[in-house]
């Protein structure tokens, strides 16, 4: 994650929030993110998200609506 996401993060409090993280990528997928994210708010739910690879971001609709279901 970039560094102003490790600041951001570090700036609130996230007890007791849920956290579901999404990208793009070309082919790095979450990487590190999401142990980062549990690392930076251990007090917070981080579920898993989605990481859309950036060529097939155009047609990503039911991935992304699969995240929104999530979030209710």
């Amino acid at each position: 994650m970039p560094m102003a996401v490790f600041t951001f993060l570090e700036s609130y409090d996230f007890s007791g929030k849920k956290i579901i993280p999404f990208c793009t990528h070309e082919g790095s997928g979450f990487g590190h993110s999401v142990e980062d994210l549990k690392k930076a708010c251990p007090r917070a739910d981080v579920r898993q998200g989605v990481a859309i690879r950036g060529g097939s971001a155009a047609t990503a609709d039911k991935e992304v609506a699969r995240i929104v279901d999530m979030m209710k």
